[in-house]
């Protein structure tokens, strides 16, 4: 699906480039919301849901990435510089975007945009530091390992929230699936989370990991019951949110519970028994 018309680029040309080559940083920065909406309405109606604003931002990150490095323009001075002076969520993420890609040459450069995104007020640029995030740990995993339990001992709760989340096992993940104890690894180490924005991340990575490997989180949800710490058990409970529909008696079996409710699906031990 191809949404960048001619029309889009001759704007990315004149409204973004040609000021960034004149080092005009925050006429750049403003310049790139109104692309992104351009972007945003050449996607199909029946393809918003699965692509939407999140998509325009890859796009247009990559293209002025590809651009930049064409002109032999200095990427990390342009990305942070318009990072920095961004007052719009479209374009700290597109700035992070280019960061991304810059640190897959550069990473040490580049962490400390990605921390600061991380501890953003705005949920949006959390949302896209997380995800530009995943591109660096598929290529530097064992740096990036030691920079996340770093900052899963913050204070920060967007910033522990950041740690789960960018571990889970979505696309950019799939490779967990083969190397399990690394994206477990650093979120063992928030099982007794007491905050409940990083905790929901935690179980929500747990019941991820469960849709491909079942036993592996059977065997954790035990761990965390027979630990008996409330934080604990709850991570455990949520865990189990795709496990109970495939075998509810042995959730509930594990979790102690005789009802186990998510949302406004209710699973009661009555139901299943005798069947």
């Amino acid at each position: 699906m191809n949404i960048l018309t001619t029309e889009i680029e001759k704007e990315i040309e004149k409204g973004i480039i040609q000021p960034i080559l004149q080092r005009r940083y925050d006429l750049a920065a403003e310049a790139i919301p109104q692309v992104i909406d351009e972007l945003y309405a050449n996607i199909p109606d029946s393809k918003r849901i699965s692509y939407g604003i999140v998509h325009t931002i890859k796009v247009l990150s990559e293209n002025l990435y590809t651009q930049l490095i064409v002109l032999d323009a200095p990427v990390y001075e342009i990305a942070s510089s318009m990072y920095s002076r961004s007052r719009d969520f479209k374009s700290k993420g597109v700035s992070l975007g280019i960061l991304s890609f810059h640190g897959l040459d550069a990473h040490e450069k580049v962490l400390p945009y990605f921390e600061s995104a991380a501890a953003s007020s705005d949920w949006n640029v959390r949302e896209f530091a997380q995800m530009f995030f995943r591109k660096l740990i598929k290529t530097y995993p064992e740096e990036m390992s030691d920079f996340l339990l770093e900052l899963v001992k913050s204070d920060d709760v967007n910033i522990r929230r950041f740690v789960a989340e960018t571990l889970r096992p979505v696309l950019e993940n799939r490779w967990f699936y083969k190397n399990t104890e690394y994206p477990l690894g650093i979120p063992k180490k928030m099982f007794k989370e007491n905050s409940p924005y990083p905790r929901t991340s935690v179980g929500n990575n747990l019941s991820d990991l469960a849709r491909k490997l079942p036993e592996l989180v059977y065997g954790i949800v035990k761990e965390l019951v027979d630990s008996r710490g409330k934080n604990s058990y709850w991570i455990a409970y949520r865990a189990c949110r795709n496990l109970v529909k495939r075998e509810p008696i042995k959730v509930m079996d594990l979790l102690k519970v005789d009802v186990y409710k998510y949302k406004k699906r209710i699973h009661k031990r009555s139901d299943y028994q005798g069947n």
